[in-house]
């Protein structure tokens, strides 16, 4: 599995917008196996997204999508930054398959 957790700092005012695209571009990822989207409860501009795929190649494959290319330009005037805080290997989650040893 391959996991990614990303910082998504948003213009003020525009929190719930964001929230509503990436909730929009998300749907019907092959190989997506979670995708959470959180504020943050400290700071009413950032968004947190959490994700977890079969695959790194997965999620590569995801950013090809038309729904994500769609959603890239309805994005950018509305991101002030974004951080890849983190790739991850996920070993074991509530309603995630058992992770394989390797």
């Amino acid at each position: 599995m391959y996991g990614l957790i990303v910082k998504l700092t948003v213009v003020p005012g525009k929190r719930d917008e964001m929230i509503a695209i990436l909730k929009e571009s998300a749907a019907d990822m092959p190989g997506c196996l979670s995708y959470v989207v959180a504020k943050d409860s400290a700071d009413e501009n950032v968004v947190w997204v959490t994700e977890v795929w079969d695959s790194a190649a997965s999620h590569d494959a995801s950013l090809s999508l038309p729904s994500v290319t769609r959603s890239i330009p309805r994005i950018k005037p509305m991101l002030s930054n974004f951080d890849k805080i983190a790739v991850t290997t996920p070993v074991w989650g509530v309603g995630l398959p058992s992770a394989q040893s390797k």
